[in-house]
């Protein structure tokens, strides 16, 4: 089956915070044979560059730097990549435009960058934002990530459909010849009906995709149901959906899935909607 993906977009600041995701991209463009585009987002304004020129200068040759180091890393990995350095002042929006301008279906990105005072979050804010925002849906990968090869792991939520996520999991599982685990967590018995309809549902919708699929019921929160369940069956790729939770002046992703991002050993790919742009 082929890869369920088509327009790979890497968004990296060429960091050591960036190195799973650039690992990552790299793999997947060369072993599906995909075209991969790359952005770097470099914070800035009209007003800094004015009034500190210099310090604008320095940072757009760091920029430069780090574009060319990543360009010779893509090619020793055989990699063709089209990168662009977009400037702006919030670096969410640099890499959400440029996933809207080439009509991406992923974009890979790091899951948490340098610690400060919001060390507290379960992943860095710039990822949230891109997470919230993105037209597509969006592999999320720490540091020390690797392409997956054991098993792929998809989320059902009771309380919502979950048809594209579980297809997206079971075309992934079968195009690189892997097992599915399809994961239902009942919070509460009242939820019990509820889940064990969507579980069986969402096994029925993977069957026809993926040779090796297995349903699992588990009771107790979500988040940590799912990630007790990645550990038991070795999965080392987690699909979820994006609830999107508006907020005064912003929008933020829901308590789940922010959970299971942020808890997760390895990648996790956030599945948006097809209604939003998502394959």
């Amino acid at each position: 089956m082929a890869h369920p993906f088509e327009r790979l977009l890497l968004a990296t600041e060429h960091t050591e915070f960036d190195r799973g995701a650039e690992t990552i991209a790299f793999a997947l463009a060369a072993r599906c044979g995909l075209p991969l585009a790359a952005v770097l987002p470099l914070v800035s304004n009209a007003a800094y560059e004015a009034e500190m020129p210099a310090l604008a200068a320095r940072a757009d040759a760091e920029a430069g730097a780090r574009a060319d180091a990543l360009e010779a890393e893509a090619a020793r990995a055989g990699v063709a990549l089209a990168l662009r350095v977009r400037r702006g002042e919030e670096p969410f929006e640099q890499i959400v435009a440029e996933a809207r301008e080439r009509g991406a279906d992923l974009i890979v990105a790091r899951r948490r960058g340098r610690r400060g005072f919001l060390a507290q979050l379960m992943f860095g804010e710039m990822v949230g934002k891109v997470v919230a925002h993105a037209p597509c849906s969006v592999l999320l990968c720490p540091r020390a990530a690797a392409m997956w090869q054991r098993r792929v792991l998809v989320g059902v939520d009771p309380q919502a459909s979950a048809a594209g996520s579980v297809e997206l999991a079971a075309r992934i599982a079968a195009a690189c010849g892997i097992g599915l685990q399809v994961v239902a967590v009942a919070e509460g018995k009242g939820a019990h009906a509820a889940a064990a309809s969507a579980l069986a549902a969402a096994v029925a919708r993977a069957a026809p995709l993926v040779a090796d699929v297995a349903g699992e019921f588990r009771t107790g929160r979500p988040h940590e149901g799912l990630i007790a369940a990645a550990t038991a069956c070795s999965a080392d790729l987690i699909v979820v959906d994006r609830h999107v939770q508006p907020l005064p002046g912003r929008a933020w992703i829901g308590g789940t899935t922010q959970k299971v991002i942020g808890l997760a050993e390895g990648p996790v790919l956030v599945h948006v909607p097809s209604a939003a742009g998502a394959p």
